[in-house]
């Protein structure tokens, strides 16, 4: 990444970036794997460009990782996807506090066995004072958080408002999300972030997810910042038609 676009992301320009993390098992039918070997090759992906975004100064990261509509997937696919993400709080998760950046868990956790329930809750205390925040949706359905957040609100004694909704949701330690990627040349939101996407900007890619690189980050980065963000306004300097 060029110096002016590392320069543009540390002064706030990009401060969060999610990610739709897709293509594990085209990858994996690609390259004659199970299925399994994709989820395990995204897994070392996510690691990686997490961390490099941490590195070029984007101080948010939301991934998804599993939806609450992937239950629907076959036994065997879930029970493994559930061990890879068990031995991952173990590890590559873990490392990423050791890196002084906080942990969020986005989603419902009532599903998971109590023993990973423990240690997501565990890795979120032992992080919270952190400002650097990755944010990992699991078990996570953008109608469901916005439901979750009304009744959250509502227990509060709060009225239903736009910032009594964006106090309780799930991402509340973070802000909205500036840049949304999405791999495998896909063009959905598939019920993500949908509250907060409400102004982000998308960019998508053919490249499936085990096979993104750094430079496909920047890529996308580079893109963002070429592009004007009026929130609704009108561009106080148009260039020329």
């Amino acid at each position: 990444m060029d110096r002016e676009t590392k320069e543009r992301i540390a002064s706030g320009e990009l401060r969060h970036i999610a990610f739709i993390m897709d293509g594990n098992g085209r990858w994996a039918t690609r390259a004659g794997k199970s299925r399994n070997e994709g989820h395990r090759k995204g897994a070392k992906t996510f690691e990686e460009i997490a961390s490099y975004c941490h590195e070029i100064g984007v101080r948010h990261v939301t991934v998804y990782a599993f939806s609450t509509e992937n239950w629907r997937r076959p036994e065997s696919e879930v029970s493994a996807l559930m061990r890879l993400f068990s031995s991952y709080l173990d590890t590559a998760i873990r490392r990423f506090t050791e890196k002084k950046v906080r942990v969020v868990f986005l989603g419902d956790k009532t599903p998971f066995p109590p023993a990973i329930v423990k240690k997501m809750k565990r890795l979120e205390s032992d992080s919270s004072s952190y400002s650097d925040t990755l944010n990992i949706a699991f078990n996570y359905g953008g109608r469901e958080e916005i439901v979750h957040a009304c009744r959250e609100a509502l227990a509060a004694g709060e009225e239903i408002s736009e910032e009594a909704v964006a106090r309780h949701l799930y991402t509340a330690a973070s802000p909205d999300p500036d840049l949304i990627v999405r791999t495998a040349g896909e063009m959905r939101l598939s019920n993500f972030l949908l509250w907060q996407a409400a102004y982000a900007e998308f960019y998508y890619t053919d490249v499936l997810w085990p096979d993104m690189t750094f430079a496909d980050v920047d890529k996308a980065c580079v893109d963002f910042l070429r592009r004007k963000r009026n929130f609704g306004g009108i561009d106080p300097n148009p260039g020329p038609d």
